[in-house]
């Protein structure tokens, strides 16, 4: 098995198990403890959106992309790493009965629950896909606004990731995104960790080596938030961030 492969194995393993366990409790970012929801609210969920979709919230994810992006009814949205499908539901509430949004995850467990939840709950313009996000099962031009919470930092190849992104949009197309980015180098051990791997610490990048990857993909780009307090409060104080990004077709 080549290293990409390895890494993926890694992350569909964990998120496998923390579909089963019930959420971020199991995960390394949350040794402390801290319930899935008060991990929601503080990067950025509010109450009311917790209460509509909070069946769906394992918590997981650095950020709240959907509350950045603008979403507009009739709009097509594509949710990079969908996991459980919070995303995904919040935004096919904004996108109404004329939108439709595709959440794209590799891990069957996730998408046998999300595909659940959004049939529980009525979902009709809503749909999971199983895949991987460096080659997306998606058309060229087909997007309005692609999302992703805390994912393409697991991505083995983040170039591709983008690339696939800017493909798959229309043009004039946005990508929202929260994000685990690095303010310091990790070590070699470090990253061979697989809780690090997992947990969205071993596999990120530099915060400017992961813009400068944005931009190499075609996107104009622009930092919208940085959470610097995220470190102490998920990540045993880790020195990283969560980085919200626009990045415009």
């Amino acid at each position: 098995m080549n290293e990409d492969n390895n890494v993926k194995k890694i992350v569909k393993d964990f998120y496998a198990k923390t579909v089963n366990n019930g959420g971020c409790q199991s995960c390394c970012s949350c040794k402390n403890k801290i319930i899935n929801e008060e991990i929601a609210k503080n990067i950025g969920y509010s109450d009311t959106e917790l209460k509509t979709v909070g069946v769906a919230n394992l918590g997981l994810g650095c950020g709240n992309p959907v509350a950045l992006a603008h979403i507009k009814e009739g709009d097509v949205v594509l949710d990079l790493g969908s996991g459980a499908g919070l995303d995904c539901l919040l935004a096919a509430q904004k996108v109404g009965d004329s939108g439709r949004v595709i959440g794209i995850d590799m891990t069957e467990e996730m998408i046998k629950k999300a595909t659940t939840i959004a049939k529980d709950q009525g979902y009709k313009n809503l749909e999971f896909r199983l895949g991987d996000i460096e080659k997306l099962p998606i058309d060229s031009d087909s997007i309005d606004v692609v999302i992703s919470n805390c994912v393409v930092n697991l991505a083995p190849n983040k170039g591709r990731v983008f690339g696939e992104a800017y493909r798959v949009l229309k043009k004039g197309g946005r990508m929202y995104l929260s994000d685990i980015v690095l303010l310091e180098d990790l070590t070699k051990e470090q990253r061979s960790d697989e809780e690090l791997i997992a947990g969205c610490v071993g596999g990120a990048l530099l915060k400017d080596d992961y813009i400068k990857i944005i931009e190499s993909a075609g996107f104009t780009v622009k930092v919208l938030g940085e959470d610097k307090e995220i470190s102490k409060r998920q990540y045993q104080g880790i020195p990283l961030e969560s980085l919200k990004i626009e990045a415009k077709k």
